[in-house]
């Protein structure tokens, strides 16, 4: 990264970890720098533990030993974001920047070597709209730090390289994916996004309760602007921090309507406590549309015990799931659709049943969706989607329940294909189902006991599936050559005297990446525009894990340009996991861009074999020196695999390994087939013995 010398203020300081941004390496280097070398720059401040050290004596000695790497405008914005001191603010550094763009979208201005003081940013915000201007207001200082005005001088060059809008989304997908963001959010990807907004459709007003950085109300501002429409946007964010960003961001959409000629009223987005404080009581939205946390036992059920929102029951102290579902309704307009993310187990818990059979009962409840795993933390769970109406109770209801089942990874079809077929299939007057995949349950087959929502519950297998006699004893035999295959694919070893892997000298990855050997993409959010848009396909974490082809896909203006594509030997990781799982790509994966979640290891061939490194890379104490802690509860981790090193051998030596590596995944992917493969056997051979078409032997 290069900081340019007239933005730089003479008494900016780094840490260690922003040195180690600084010049793309990780902080061991840094330590070894200081201990290596006695003209490395001192301490001028912090603690011995944390030391920091004068921002342009470090750069004057990066650039003497030739390890200021050159970056990009974006590159540098976003490191003056993510190496913000204190740490605990860089929230407001990226909320401040995106003020500034806003104003600067607002007033079409050129690049200018004065910035606005603070008090002329909030001041123009403040003719925009007071309510965005107070949240600014809270996280401004009075006058910029010199801190701010690098970040600021930056932002306003990114700013003249690109539009605004497109800049702040930049910061924005770097801030929710960056392996060093301290930002915590678990947000809505856009494939799942656009399944949300397609089931909900389209009306005056969008309202999120639980915003986050307002992800899907930007999607569906942005959609509706695409369509020749405008929909009015409503938040509530616990957060003022993700508040700030989601109406900044709300914002730039509202600028292009106004300029496009879409005379709309502008969004409102409140802070607060959605369940206990709610900002908005008398809304009553067209599409109310959330992914809010779950399983938060401590909502306020003793608070809100006698709340008139609870028009379908008391939501058990266990299940605030179905507190966030009764909210969503009754922020409801006669005729509108709620869709909710919800865990699966909310559609069968013993303590929830009254509730849920309220909702089938009343036809609040029009249809569940169960998602694949894989789609969205926590990876290993796959998400349901319900879809609710506020019930007319002038007009009856349909009487059945829409359950959509896209968790079998065998389907072709894009998952958005799958659910809007079944979901147009369903408002006709036509319905056909899809055994297997879709099916209008009645309400009266889901009122037993139990109240079991679970798609799969209802959904016979297709006709025609139960194999025949002859058929099932084929697929006997080819399951034992299977069998095996298996056997044949585990690679040759024996025990050796030799120095191990472990043992071997290490190189630091960080230190790769800097040398140009390795370099590291990551997947994000893709930012919207009015241009016209094109789609790619895109690979996400569960592609990966399985091997198979991508299966999401993203729509992007064209001016915006691809983001990172695989290569062939290209080296993908998943971000988040409960273990490092590092794959080659597959010839299917191929050609696919980088879906959120998703970071991608293109190494010099002519130095290291793709294979070697993948299966170093996934060794088992790794997530120990590369993973931290993610924001979701599920003990999964985000891993930075610029924190590893990988042992230091002669290419014809890693070919040897690498080799091996490859044998183990083929050895992996059989036997994962043999058990997916022996299953359906089972299965088939237990039906076929119940029928009577197939017999033991006597």
């Amino acid at each position: 990264m290069t900081i340019e010398s007239s933005m730089t203020p003479s008494d900016a300081t780094l840490t260690a970890s922003g040195i180690a941004r600084l010049a793309n390496v990780g902080r061991a280097a840094v330590s070894n720098w200081r201990r290596r070398y006695a003209d490395f720059p001192s301490p001028v401040g912090g603690t011995p533990t944390s030391p920091s050290f004068d921002a342009r004596e470090v750069e004057d000695w990066l650039r003497s030993h030739g390890r200021l790497r050159h970056a990009t405008t974006h590159e540098r914005a976003w490191r003056h974001i993510e190496s913000y001191q204190p740490a605990a603010l860089l929230n407001d550094a990226l909320g401040i920047a995106g003020a500034f763009l806003l104003v600067r979208a607002d007033t079409a201005s050129t690049t200018s070597e004065d910035l606005p003081t603070p008090h002329q940013l909030i001041a123009h915000l403040h003719t925009l709209d007071p309510a965005i201007a107070r949240l600014v207001d809270a996280v401004v200082p009075k006058q910029w730090t010199p801190q701010l005005i690098t970040l600021l001088h930056t932002v306003d060059q990114l700013a003249s390289e690109q539009d605004p809008e497109s800049a702040f989304e930049y910061l924005h997908s770097q801030y929710v994916t960056s392996a060093q963001s301290l930002s915590g959010l678990a947000g809505t990807p856009d494939t799942v996004a656009e399944v949300m907004l397609a089931l909900a459709g389209t009306g005056a007003s969008t309202f999120d309760f639980t915003s986050g950085t307002g992800t899907i109300l930007r999607m569906a501002a942005d959609r509706a602007l695409t369509d020749g429409t405008s929909t009015r946007c409503y938040a509530q964010e616990i957060k003022p921090q993700y508040a700030l960003i989601t109406a900044l961001r709300l914002w730039f959409v509202h600028l292009r309507a106004r300029r496009a000629g879409h005379a709309g009223q502008p969004p409102e987005v409140h802070v607060g406590d959605s369940l206990l404080a709610d900002a908005l009581p008398h809304l009553r939205a067209d599409v109310v549309i959330a992914n809010f946390p779950f399983g938060i036992h401590d909502w306020g059920h003793d608070r809100l015990a006698y709340d008139p929102r609870w028009t379908y029951g008391l939501p058990p102290r266990t299940e605030p799931e179905l507190a966030w579902v009764q909210h969503a309704l009754a922020h409801l307009s006669p005729g509108g659709t709620a869709v909710v993310l919800m865990p699966p187990a909310a559609a069968t818990r013993p303590a929830g049943r009254r509730v849920r059979a309220e909702l089938v009962r009343r036809g609040a409840l029009r249809a569940v969706i169960a998602l694949p795993a894989g789609l969205m933390p926590p990876v290993g769970i796959g998400l349901h989607v319900w879809v609710l109406n506020q019930p007319d109770p002038h007009h009856a209801h349909s009487g059945g329940v829409l359950v959509v089942d896209t968790t079998d990874a065998s389907t072709s079809r894009p998952l958005i294909d799958v659910v809007t077929a079944a979901w147009r299939s369903y408002l006709s007057d036509r319905y056909a189902g899809e055994a297997g995949v879709h099916r209008l349950v009645p309400a009266i087959e889901m009122l037993d006991d139990q109240v079991n929502l679970t798609p799969q519950r209802y959904l016979p297998q297709p006709e025609g599936l139960a194999a025949k006699p002859d058929e099932i004893l084929t697929r006997i035999d080819e399951f034992h050559q299977l069998l095996d295959g298996i056997k044949r694919a585990l690679p040759a070893v024996n025990r050796t005297q030799a120095a191990t892997l472990r043992e071997t000298a290490q190189a630091n990855i960080a230190d790769l990446v800097k040398a140009g050997s390795i370099t590291i993409h990551r997947g994000g959010p893709r930012s919207r525009s009015a241009d016209t848009p094109t789609t790619s396909a895109v690979l996400t974490a569960a592609d990966v894990l399985s091997g198979g082809p991508p299966t999401g896909s993203t729509t992007r203006p064209l001016s915006e340009g691809p983001g990172p594509r695989v290569a062939p030997g290209d080296i993908l990781v998943p971000s988040i996991s409960s273990l490092i799982a590092a794959h080659v790509a597959t010839p299917e994966q191929v050609g696919a861009e980088l879906g959120p979640g998703v970071q991608l290891l293109r190494v010099d061939t002519t130095r290291f074999d793709p294979w070697f490194i993948a299966g170093v890379i996934t060794r088992t104490d790794n997530p120990r020196l590369a993973g931290r802690t993610s924001a979701s509860s599920t003990g999964s981790l985000r891993v930075d695999i610029r924190q590893l090193t990988i042992p230091v051998l002669p290419l014809d030596q890693q070919q040897a390994y690498g080799s091996a590596f490859r044998r183990l995944v083929e050895f992996r992917t059989k036997l994962d087939q043999a058990a997916a493969t022996g299953a359906a056997l089972a299965r088939d051979i237990n039906e076929g013995l119940i029928t009577g078409t197939l017999g033991t032997p006597s």
